[in-house]
Formats: C-alpha cells, sequence, structure tokens
C-alpha cells in the first residue's frame, strides 16, 4: 500500500480506489443486497396478523399470498428495463415499489388508516413483493456475467443469501422492535431499501478477467454464509428454549450484522493481494507492459463482454434457434421446448413447495404447534432455504466441472425428495413439522440456483436478464393453483364442515379456523402427485440436453477472457500512466 505516486498517501488513495470499484467489493454489496430481499419468505410469520386485523378467511389469505408470490416472481418488465439502463436504475425502482407496498400494508395492519378493500391490499403486497424481481435482477445479472465461469457458485450463493434473509430479518426486527410481529412488515418497508441505496454505484457490469484464484475467494465467502446460517439456527434454538430480554436480542442482531460486514474483509484481503502482485510484477519487469488487475477511473463506463447487442430483429427466425448454449433470441428462448419443459417442471415443483412455505403458520395451528414453534419453522426454513440454494449451486457446478453431471438431472432427484416432505405434511405425523420444514426448504432452495444456471447455460446470456426472469414465472403460476384453488379451498372447506359439525354460528369479520391434520391432509397429497409428475417432466429435459452437458460448455468463456486479456496487455502501459496521472491529481 505504500508504493505508488508521490509515497504512502498516492499509494493508499490509489489502493482504495481499486477496492471500492474493484470485483470483489462488487460482489459483497451483491451479497448484502441479497440477503435482505427474500422479505416474501417472512410471510409466515405476519400473515397471522394481517388475517386477524383485517378479518380475512383462509381463501383470502391464500389469494393475498398469490399476490405477493405473483409480485415477487413476474420480473420480465424488471429484466427488460436492465436490457437498456443500468443496474442503479432498477435498484432505485425496487426501492420505491418496496416501501410504498409494505408501508401501506403496515399502516393498513396497525389500523393507521381504514381498513382497505382486498383488492387493494392485493395491489399493496403485489407491489411491494415485486420489488424483489428488480432488486434480485439488478444484482444477480452483473455477477453472473461477470463471473460466467462461475455461474452456478455465484448464483448459489446469490440465492442462498435470499433464502438466509428470513431468519436475518427474524433477528433484526426482535432487536428492533422485539416480539411485535406488526413492526416486522415496518421493518420490511424501509430496510432492503436502505441496502439498495447504499450500493447504488458498486453493482455494475465489469469486464471478465480470468483469476486463477476465483473459486477460492467464492468458497471463502461460502464459509462466512455458513457461519451465519450457524449463528441463525443456535439463535433460533435458543429463542424457543429460553425467554430473551430485549438487550439480549439486540446483541443477537448485532452478530448478525457483525457476520455479514465481516466479508468485506476478503475484499480487502483479495484487492490487496492483487496490488502487490501488481507491484512486483511492476518491479521485476521494466517494460511495465501488463497490468493484472485493472482499476477503472470512477464514472468510467466498464464494459461486460457478453453484453454486446447485435441489431437484429426480436421476430427473426424464431423457429429457428441457434444450437444450445449459444445466444438466443427471447422469442427463440420462449418457444423452445426445452423451455417448456422446464417451465412445466417448475411449476410442479416450486408451486407446491411455496404453498407448503406460505402456510406453515396456519399448517402448525392447526396441527397444535405454538406460536414460537412455529416462528421456529419459518426460520428453520429460511435456514434449509439457504444451505438448499448455495449446495445445489457449488455441487451442481462441481460435478458440472468433473464429472459432466447434467443440473437438469439433479434437479429431479430435489423433486423426487420434495414429495417426501409434503407426504409428511399430509400424514400430520407427531413433530413431523419439523423435518417436514428441513426437506421443503432445502429442496425449495435447491430448485433456483439449478433452474437460472440451465436457462443461461442453453440459451446463453445475451439477453439473460429477461430470459432469467420468465424463469422466476414458474413460481406465481404453481402458488394460485395449488395455495389458492387447492389448499386455500380445501382448508376452508374442511374448516366449515367443524363449524357446522359443532353448530356454533360464525360472526361476522371472524377468521375461519380449521384445527386437526384433516385441514392440509388432502391438499398435499394432490400436491405431492403433481411433484411427482414434474419430476418426470426434468427427465425428459435430461434426456434432451445429455450430449449438450458432456460437450465442453464453457469454452467460449475462456476465449473471451483470453482476449480480454490479451487487450488489457495492449493496453496496460496507457492505462498505468493515466491512473499515475489521477492519484497524482488527488494527492496534490
Amino acid at each position: 500500500m505504500t508504493g505508488g505516486t508521490r509515497g504512502g498517501g498516492g499509494g493508499l488513495i490509489r489502493f482504495t480506489i481499486q477496492l471500492v470499484t474493484g470485483r470483489w467489493f462488487m460482489v459483497v454489496s451483491t451479497f448484502l443486497v441479497m440477503s435482505v430481499s427474500g422479505t416474501g419468505y417472512l410471510f409466515g410469520i405476519y400473515s397471522p396478523e394481517i388475517k386477524s386485523s383485517l378479518g380475512y378467511d383462509q381463501s383470502t389469505l391464500n389469494l393475498l399470498s398469490f399476490f405477493k408470490d405473483l409480485g415477487s416472481n413476474v420480473g420480465v418488465h424488471a429484466g427488460l428495463i436492465m436490457e437498456i439502463a443500468p443496474p442503479w436504475v432498477v435498484l432505485i425502482f425496487g426501492s420505491v415499489l418496496n416501501f410504498f407496498g409494505y408501508f401501506m400494508i403496515w399502516l393498513a395492519v396497525t389500523s393507521r388508516i381504514s381498513k382497505p378493500p382486498t383488492w387493494l391490499m392485493f395491489l399493496y403486497i403485489c407491489l411491494g413483493a415485486n420489488s424483489t424481481a428488480f432488486t434480485n435482477t439488478a444484482a444477480i445479472i452483473p455477477c453472473v456475467k461477470n463471473f460466467p465461469k462461475s455461474r452456478g457458485v455465484v448464483l448459489g450463493l446469490l440465492k442462498g443469501f435470499v433464502g438466509l434473509s428470513g431468519g436475518i430479518f427474524t433477528q433484526l426486527y426482535l432487536a428492533f422492535y422485539g416480539t411485535n410481529a406488526k413492526s416486522l412488515i415496518l421493518l420490511i418497508s424501509w430496510l432492503p431499501g436502505a441496502f439498495s441505496l447504499t450500493f447504488l454505484g458498486v453493482i455494475r457490469y465489469m469486464r471478465h478477467v480470468e483469476q486463477k484464484n476465483e473459486s477460492k475467494v467464492f468458497y471463502k465467502f461460502l464459509y462466512v454464509s455458513l457461519g451465519l446460517a450457524g449463528f441463525l439456527m443456535v439463535m433460533t434454538i435458543l429463542q424457543q428454549r429460553f425467554p430473551f430480554t430485549r438487550k439480549e436480542y439486540v446483541l443477537s442482531g448485532f452478530g448478525v450484522l457483525l457476520v455479514l460486514l465481516s466479508m468485506f474483509l476478503i475484499a480487502f484481503r483479495e484487492e490487496l493481494k492483487n496490488r502487490q502482485s501488481e507491484l512486483d510484477y511492476n518491479a521485476s519487469d521494466t517494460n511495465d507492459q501488463v497490468i493484472r488487475s485493472p482499476v477503472h477511473e470512477p464514472g468510467t463506463p466498464e464494459v461486460a463482454v457478453t453484453n454486446d447487442r447485435a441489431v437484429d430483429s426480436c421476430f427473426e427466425n424464431i423457429f429457428r434457434p441457434p444450437s444450445r448454449g449459444e445466444d438466443h433470441t427471447i422469442l427463440q428462448a420462449l418457444f423452445s421446448l426445452d423451455m417448456l419443459i422446464l417451465l412445466v417442471s417448475s411449476i410442479c415443483g416450486l408451486g407446491g413447495a411455496l404453498s407448503a412455505i406460505d402456510n406453515f403458520g396456519q399448517i402448525g395451528e392447526s396441527l397444535g404447534y405454538s406460536k414460537k414453534s412455529i416462528r421456529t419453522c419459518v426460520s428453520l426454513i429460511s435456514i434449509w432455504n439457504y444451505l438448499g440454494r448455495v449446495m445445489s449451486g457449488f455441487l451442481s457446478e462441481h460435478l458440472l466441472k468433473k464429472y459432466k453431471f447434467p443440473r437438469p438431472l439433479m434437479l429431479t432427484i430435489i423433486l423426487l425428495l420434495t414429495c417426501v416432505g409434503h407426504i409428511l405434511i399430509a400424514l400430520g405425523v407427531q413433530n413431523g413439522l419439523y423435518i417436514a420444514s428441513i426437506i421443503i426448504g432445502l429442496c425449495f432452495g435447491a430448485q433456483w440456483p439449478l433452474i437460472y444456471a440451465i436457462i443461461s447455460e442453453l440459451f446463453g446470456l445475451k439477453y439473460y436478464s429477461t430470459l432469467y426472469n420468465m424463469g422466476t414465472i414458474a413460481s406465481p403460476i404453481g402458488g394460485y393453483i395449488f395455495n389458492v384453488r387447492v389448499t386455500g379451498f380445501l382448508y376452508d372447506k374442511e374448516a366449515r364442515k367443524q363449524l357446522r359439525v359443532s353448530g356454533r354460528v360464525r360472526k361476522a369479520g371472524e377468521e375461519l379456523v380449521c384445527n386437526g391434520p384433516k385441514c392440509f391432509r388432502v391438499a398435499f397429497i394432490i400436491i405431492a402427485c403433481v411433484t411427482s409428475f414434474g419430476m418426470f417432466t426434468s427427465m425428459i429435459l435430461v434426456l434432451r440436453t445429455r450430449k449438450f452437458y458432456h460437450s465442453d460448455i464453457y469454452k467460449k468463456f475462456r476465449d473471451d477472457a483470453k482476449s480480454v486479456e490479451d487487450e488489457t496487455k495492449d493496453d496496460g502501459v496507457l492505462q498505468e500512466h493515466e491512473e499515475k496521472k489521477m492519484v497524482t491529481r488527488l494527492y496534490e
């Protein structure tokens, strides 16, 4: 750090610029943004407050959940904006939507405004949840394009932090507001936007430069995230077994923030290594022809190698797509049989798992679990959701590179395991809800990186911001079918039957409550059968793509990185000269 122009001060300024504009600082920033973007997974905690405060029955609550899922997962418009605008624009859109939607819900639940009509509540939660589509698009697309050869690992970590966000939010809301679940909605309204606005200028496209220790750095981030998951699990168990004071909740929340921010130390250390390597290389090479880690001046536009656009019509050659792995247009991918098969299997798998997650509060109540146990299950779902995401991301990448094990086959295996979790809920086994929360959380999380990676591999990265969001459409479709039309309808039907048997008359505005394992039994037997169908559908995709996954699917990215390296060598002297002039001006 003491090297550079005009003494130690100049070297420090250069290193600070390199750190803040570097690839690893950008990656950590996306991790932090994603760690507070999974607000939809907290619905199981605050949904009973909405149900009791506004007098909804289960069908209405599940319809509200559907609009939440619709907003969270329909992000094609966010992808189209991302095609023509930088990530910071998309992040601002998401922050505004998040605050407006959830803040209005908080006002309604706390009776600070008059009870809104149900359609307006549907609109509020849809807009609030839609912010996650913008945030995910703005964070994930630059990372995948900046690290195309590690896309499975990148997707696993990014979606993993989204999965952890339920546990993170639980600890933070306990620290900020105690055990008041209504205040959780207030926290959801402002915290994600605050994180997004903090890192507006950091998350961006960068040149794809080959780095030998890239995978090792990602494993360091994995270890930090595993430590965070372990901490959240321990705190969740302790908070269930022992009464916590407000001060202890604050300490737990502070511990979560401390672990999250520790990832910046990894970025600092890696940039320090790169800086030292650059100084050592320049000292040994009198020609000074190579700069190993290019530093970008603030305000200088950065080029994404895979983000170049050819001026062509999106309606051209719709039904004559290129080979798998080449860049498809949006419509070529949309009308592809591979995309159709993937969406069908995703609707079956994600829809059923999402129905279980969104109804965990009501499932626990019907089976006689305490509110503390239900909160524990929801937090455990978040943790296992995270583990499923990072496991499928890292494991599928390792198996693909070493054994050419196709990702669609791993998706098939995950769908098979999901059926087990649904059957446990259907049978109502004693304490089986804890095991079901582990299985369903793990499998639900594991599906997301696999789906997104498969889309990027089969259809290319040229229009990935839009194609990525096409993959999310499966979740709200499946959520509406299984959550509203199956689970909610059958729950209310059983609740009305129990009401008739008891001979009690339901009062106006009284919530409809069902007790016993029969409340969800038929629904989850149906969901288990449909998930099995999705598993067999996924197997068709395995057979169709087996030759593609046995080929070298990352060859073109190695060639791109080599071209960038050659270009960097040609421009090295000029760039070093400009950087020294900039640092000299700043130092003076």
